[in-house]
């Protein structure tokens, strides 16, 4: 069961029983997204990228998470669960997800899908039901790499990046951009704000209020531009605490050019 949504000429595919990931943007009929039940553009919560030996500390306590990408844990739980619908229109559609085991205190995750002409706007927000815990949220959108014969190209100007040590994680130091290719995290303290062009077809613009996100274009077939709320790991050297005053909400808008 999937959630379309359409305005002009672009068209969303939401796979809720799949991690209420895109499944599909496609504009004037073109896909901008990677085919595939892995892929699309997924939610990482309630904590992004790699979490070391994927354990966290709420206080005192230490919580294991089941290692999925060995020695870390992997992305959050969201992507593989099955949301709820809580409402939709033809270009906006809300959903939700209920933290449960593994994850050790009970709490809810809404995300809202909202569509224009130009437009893509995702927002995502988390809420304790009593005790507080630590969280992170952002998204893991696998944009193709070639549209109409013509390889992506990335725009950004991060104040720094994270230093990655040899177990993929933050060292904590910060260093100026290296070339890429990246697997890496940028800060951006100023509001994420990466392009992407592919000459001749088009421009999109990703932007969040959020300072972080995560690069990655190893692969031949696809490019990952992450906004987060944290950098990888930043559960637990960045946390940032969910109570039931002070729920964390993230969003992020993808805005695009046709250059035909």
């Amino acid at each position: 069961m999937s959630t379309q949504l359409s305005a002009g000429g672009t068209e969303v595919t939401v796979d809720q029983e799949n991690g209420c990931r895109i499944g599909s943007l496609r504009i004037d009929g073109t896909e901008l997204l990677r085919q595939g039940p892995r892929y699309g553009s997924f939610p990482m919560v309630p904590w992004c990228g790699r979490m070391k030996d994927g354990r966290f500390h709420n206080g005192a306590t230490v919580h294991q998470m089941p290692l999925d990408h060995p020695p870390h844990a992997l992305h959050g739980l969201g992507r593989d669960a099955r949301w709820r619908p809580a409402g939709a229109t033809a270009t906006e559609a809300a959903f939700t997800y209920d933290l449960v085991d593994p994850w050790p205190t009970p709490g809810r995750v809404t995300q809202v899908v909202t569509l224009t002409e130009d437009s893509l706007t995702l927002t995502m927000g988390v809420e304790t039901y009593g005790d507080s815990f630590p969280a992170q949220a952002g998204w893991h959108p696998w944009f193709l790499r070639n549209l109409g014969g013509q390889d992506v190209e990335i725009s950004f100007d991060p104040a720094w990046q994270e230093e990655r040590g040899a177990d993929h994680l933050p060292t904590g130091h910060r260093i100026d951009r290296k070339p890429g290719p990246w697997d890496d995290c940028f800060g951006m303290p100023d509001g994420v704000d990466v392009t992407l062009t592919w000459p001749g077809a088009l421009e999109l613009r990703i932007t969040s209020r959020s300072e972080w996100v995560v690069v990655y274009d190893q692969e031949d077939e696809a490019v990952c531009v992450e906004p987060q709320s944290g950098p990888p790991n930043g559960i637990n050297t960045a946390p940032r605490l969910v109570t039931p005053v002070d729920p964390l909400e993230v969003s992020t808008t993808w805005t695009w050019r046709r250059l035909g």
